[in-house]
């Protein structure tokens, strides 16, 4: 299809300003702030993980106007998402005017009376998805759920299986990932996986590696115990199993990128198939493995389930490359999780053997709203 005029102006604004992106950034939220300080609040204190997000968000949906396959579904999680921001629809015009007058700055070759009004007709979309999305979604479900931690298992140094019990009922998928507030880091959310199918008991648990100045990480891995409360959003993520099908299952895990997988599973388990279940988990080192244990243990109960173990330094392409050395897989359905660079690679290794793209399932979670941390 060729694009539409709005989309098209659009992308020229887009081009323009990608070379200052950063200055784009920072006059966008000087304009939030000092037209609307009392917004400020709804963000973290310190803004170097946050700043780029909002923008980056806008703009990754204004690029996809003319896709509502796309955009359709990214706006409407964004909008439920925004919920536990304490994100209201009169928020929506402060942002709106604050993007135009970042853009007027800064896109000096390519703006004019025509991609004004482009942009504005593109973000008066976005906002309306997002505030419906929202709005159908307060009807039904709080905006956060406070969690209790019952557990906290310290499996190596840096990463920690922790488990909560939400204070209201919590439904998700198994493979789906939901967001985290830790009391000691109010207002900054990371993303974890779900690492079990959905429990009778309501208990969650996640995988959680501390990173390097990675506040919520750090928080959860080394202060978080029993009896801390949590603020978890609600679920997302689209890296679930098909049970119309009887396909075979290829999964990819690397490091804390096992707990889907482990889900997963547990899933296929649950609901009692015997299709073919082939997982490769990954780590650099066999200190990395820390839940091998517990995959050899679903190994021996369901026959239907392999386990491969794959160790070395250049795990994005060690682990894709193991994967070649079986198979053939090009009826399997795939299943990615773990470090971006490991998904990207993964997702090429399985295209180059077979598998067709809509084959394979991951959640780039870190690609659409920054590295977790």
């Amino acid at each position: 299809m060729e694009p539409s005029t709005d989309a098209v102006l659009i992308r020229r604004t887009l081009a323009e300003i990608a070379p200052v992106a950063d200055k784009v950034t920072s006059y966008f939220y000087a304009l939030v702030f000092t037209g609307h300080p009392e917004v400020r609040s709804m963000f973290p204190a310190a803004m170097d993980v946050q700043r780029d997000r909002l923008l980056k968000a806008l703009l990754t949906a204004a690029e996809h106007i003319d896709d509502p396959a796309v955009l359709v579904p990214y706006l409407r999680r964004l909008g439920t998402g925004h919920r536990k921001y304490g994100t209201q629809p009169a928020h929506y015009p402060v942002v709106g005017e604050a993007l135009i007058g970042a853009l007027g700055r800064y896109a000096v070759e390519t703006w004019g009376p025509e991609a004004e009004a482009a942009w504005v007709r593109t973000y008066t979309t976005i906002s309306q998805i997002m505030i419906d999305a929202a709005s159908e979604d307060e009807r039904s479900s709080p905006a956060w759920w406070h969690a209790e931690v019952v557990s906290h298992d310290l499996r190596t140094s840096d990463i920690a299986v922790i488990t909560v019990r939400p204070d209201q009922p919590y439904t998700f998928l198994a493979g789906q990932y939901t967001s985290v507030e830790t009391p000691w880091w109010p207002r900054v959310w990371r993303h974890y996986s779900f690492a079990s199918a959905p429990r009778a008991d309501g208990l969650l648990s996640f995988h959680v590696k501390a990173v390097p100045a990675g506040w919520v990480s750090n928080a959860l891995v080394r202060h978080a115990r029993p009896g801390d409360v949590l603020r978890l959003g609600p679920p997302a993520g689209s890296m679930v199993v098909d049970h119309s099908t009887d396909n075979g299952m290829l999964c990819l895990g690397g490091g804390t990128g096992i707990a889907p997988i482990k889900a997963l599973i547990e899933d296929v388990a649950e609901h009692g198939e015997r299709r073919p279940v082939e997982v490769f988990f990954g780590a650099r080192s066999d200190h990395g493995l820390y839940d091998k244990d517990t995959l050899l243990g679903l190994q021996r109960s369901h026959p239907w389930l392999s386990v491969r173990p794959v160790v070395g330094e250049g795990l994005a392409g060690q682990l894709p490359q193991a994967i070649g050395e079986h198979g053939p897989w090009n009826s399997y359905d795939a299943f990615i999780s773990g470090p971006p660079g490991l998904i990207r690679s993964g997702v090429d290794a399985l295209k180059r053997i077979g598998i067709p793209a809509e084959r394979i399932r991951y959640d780039a979670v870190e690609e659409l709203v920054g590295a977790d941390a």
